[in-house]
């Protein structure tokens, strides 16, 4: 019977050595992160990390401690702010600074619309009546000026067209 239970006893431990061994993974650290909070004034304004991370704020996002790392806050009729965020201390005792994060955002300056036209002046019916004896053509002495000529007959609007070179 002994000889039975000892059979029986390597089976299981064959059995054992046969299943996966555990993984020296478990003893690996991953990347220390740490949660960094951010707060704006006004609230609301998106926030994005330069690691692509982004949240509306108030918000917190964790992030890796392993390397510094830049924070823009913006939002629609205000400037948008980038504040930069170190890492201080080393190894597992690493800590994000400034922590929290916060943001006043300063109005946008206005836009100045560009000045419309003025717009065209009516005229009163006493500038319409001066505006046609004003334009009329002066006069001109029979020496520096040509003779009226009829149409040319070649404008089909009836335009009087200087004559025809002779």
């Amino acid at each position: 019977m002994s000889r039975v239970v000892a059979v029986v006893a390597c089976g299981f431990l064959l059995a054992a050595c046969s299943m996966s061994m555990p993984s020296f993974d478990m003893f690996k650290s991953g990347p220390v992160t740490e949660v960094l909070r951010i707060e704006s004034e006004p609230p609301g304004a998106d926030a994005r990390t330069s690691q692509g991370q982004t949240c509306r704020t108030p918000c917190e996002l964790s992030v890796p401690t392993s390397s510094e790392l830049a924070v823009t806050v913006a939002m629609n009729g205000y400037q948008s702010q980038t504040l930069p965020v170190r890492v201080e201390g080393g190894g597992g005792d690493s800590r994000l600074q400034p922590n929290p994060l916060y943001v006043e955002l300063q109005p946008a300056a206005p836009v100045k619309p560009a000045k419309p036209a003025p717009a065209p002046k009516k005229k009163s019916p006493n500038a319409a009546a001066a505006a046609p004896a004003a334009a009329a053509p002066k006069p001109q002495t029979e020496a520096s000026a040509p003779a009226p000529t009829a149409s040319y007959p070649g404008s089909s609007f009836g335009y009087p067209w200087p004559p025809p070179p002779q």
